[in-house]
This record gives structure tokens, sequence and C-alpha cells, in this order.
């Protein structure tokens, strides 16, 4: 997944450096933002989970983990069918 911003304040997590996201999710704050969701999938979930204890830690201290969700998604690979596993952590001001 690339980084993305949408209406509704998402970032999507892929396989660019974390401080990218960090980044993006202060921007989207800075910008008026209530909320921010980051979403990833698969190997990516730890670099979502890095970029938002960063943002907390380091950046806005006024900012915390308002949800967490987890789920799986099927993908259709070249060897059929796999289960991927997602999660989306919502940060607040």
């Amino acid at each position: 997944m690339a980084e993305e911003k949408s209406a509704e304040n998402v970032v999507f997590v892929g396989i660019k450096p974390v401080m990218n996201y960090v980044l993006a999710v202060i921007t989207q704050f800075n910008e008026g933002a209530g909320e921010v969701i980051l979403k990833a999938r698969g190997k990516a979930i730890s670099r979502a989970v890095d970029a938002a204890e960063i943002v907390r830690k380091r950046f806005l201290q006024g900012v915390s983990v308002s949800n967490i969700t987890i789920g799986t998604e099927e993908v259709q690979g070249e060897r059929g069918a796999t289960n991927v596993s997602t999660i989306e952590i919502a940060l607040k001001r």
C-alpha cells in the first residue's frame, strides 16, 4: 500500500521509511484534522505502530490512540487466495 490522504484523514502505510508516515500524520493534524487513521496490512503493521508511537511520544504530546481495529483480508496472489492481517490505528487530538 502507498501513502495516501483522503477526505477522511487516512494515511496508508507501506514500504516507505517510518518518518514519511509520521510527517503525513503531523501534516494532517496541522491542517486541522481532529482524528487521523493509520492503515496497514501485512509486514507494514509494525511500521504503522512505530509511526503512531513516534507521533504520540516525540512530536505531538496531546495526541492519543482512540481506537485500534485488527482484521484479516483475503488477497488473491499467484498461488491462490492468501489471508493478510490488517490494522487501523485511530489517533485523536
